[in-house]
């Protein structure tokens, strides 16, 4: 059935159902974010994956739905712009293949029973209810068909433009060399061009904003190099993000200085270990520090394992974490972020008054009365829980 053949009325009752999509609210998108990701564990654990998949699911319903604004019942061509092409650049990169498009039926199924809500409360007529729900349901059908088709199509696209060059084969190696696959060490170092032994410092970097111009992050990848005084191996992780390795130590007010002028990329740096080892466990304790700054919504630039990983542990249910947060701060919580660093740097100095008012650069009196202030606040005496109050203070340093 085309548009033509519609009645006057299911027409407009096709377009106030589009108009309402088109202005969904925030807990709606939610709902589609939440089942989305909640059917798919590999892409929910992966922040930039998730991110982009969310990105193209949201963009698929205001395609559809701007779309039946315009022309109600009309046939809905495939959504070809750069969210979905994203989304097949990112599958392409981590050795995914299509099956975790299965994300879009997941988010074909959430937008049809809301719009079946709509449909009921704009109309109690029989006549008028089928007619409109089964244009839709068609209409929802082909344009899903047809937008999965088209990333398909740019799956292949992406995966012959990739094999085609050596990146295909560093993917390759290091994705053995993480497994723990048997690959002879230096069969993987001529593959790599980096060597293996001694130490090494991993990182993953990427961009909060996909769409912009991704030459940055191959700088920020040079500068993490240049922060060692050494080579770095660097790897397209995806379309936006990097899998970086450099031998040796990184100075972070170096690499701080210089990505600072490029704000929306991030850094989440692993420990530096030895070997093939620890070549394989630096590179997955960066990707737990990334995994939580996305968790948090951090707003910090640069991240450290060892400076967050009691926070990973104690933030890997965000809501149980939470709940810790109010139940040991109290008020302390929302006291400010002066207040907060006094307390956290008084813990870190063994409760030690005169070191930390020396690290703080204030006078010992003015910490005491901050102290004063804090103990108020605190459910707890700040001498009963110091170490519980330290561990929650930094919980909300990491956290956006």
């Amino acid at each position: 059935m085309t548009s033509n053949h519609l009645s006057p009325r299911v027409r407009e009752l096709i377009r106030q159902c589009a108009q309402i999509i088109v202005n969904a609210p925030p807990e709606w998108l939610e709902e589609l974010d939440t089942a989305v990701l909640g059917a798919n564990p590999a892409i929910a654990a992966d922040p930039d994956l998730a991110g982009a998949v969310s990105r193209s699911n949201r963009a698929n319903l205001y395609f559809w739905s701007t779309a039946n604004v315009r022309d109600p019942g009309a046939p809905v061509p495939p959504n070809t712009g750069p969210e979905p092409v994203t989304v097949a650049r990112e599958l392409v990169r981590r050795g995914l293949d299509a099956f975790a498009l299965d994300a879009y039926r997941v988010g074909e199924g959430v937008a049809w029973r809301r719009l079946m809500e709509i449909a009921f409360a704009l109309t109690a007529d029989p006549a008028e209810l089928h007619e409109l729900l089964d244009v839709c349901s068609r209409s929802i059908s082909a344009f899903v068909d047809a937008t999965l088709a088209a990333i398909a199509a740019e799956i292949d696209l992406e995966r012959d433009e990739l094999t085609r060059g050596t990146h295909a084969e560093r993917r390759e190696t290091v994705a053995l060399l993480l497994d723990g696959a048997p690959i002879p060490r230096r069969r993987a170092e001529e593959r790599l061009g980096y060597a293996l032994t001694g130490p090494h410092t991993a990182a993953v970097i990427w961009a909060d904003d996909p769409n912009g111009d991704l030459a940055r992050l191959d700088a920020a990848a040079q500068s993490f190099g240049h922060a060692a005084g050494a080579r770095v191996l660097s790897v397209l992780a995806s379309a936006a993000t990097r899998w970086v390795w450099v031998a040796g130590s990184v100075d972070t007010d170096a690499l701080l200085r210089s990505v600072c002028a490029m704000p929306d990329v991030r850094v989440a740096v692993g420990p530096t270990a030895n070997g093939v080892d620890g070549f394989r466990r630096s590179h997955f304790d960066a990707i737990t520090t990334q995994q939580l700054m996305a968790r948090l919504h951090s707003p910090q630039q640069i991240a450290h394992f060892t400076d967050v990983q009691l926070v990973a542990l104690i933030t890997a249910d965000t809501d149980r974490a939470a709940e810790f947060v109010k139940y040991t701060l109290g008020d302390l919580e929302f006291a400010g972020t002066e207040l907060q660093d006094t307390v956290r740097t008084f813990v870190a100095a063994q409760c030690n008054a005169s070191r930390a008012a020396e690290r703080l650069y204030t006078h010992r009196n003015t910490l005491l009365r901050r102290l004063a202030r804090a103990d108020e606040l605190l459910p707890r005496p700040l001498a009963n829980s110091s170490v519980e109050v330290a561990v929650a203070l930094d919980v909300l340093r990491w956290r956006g």
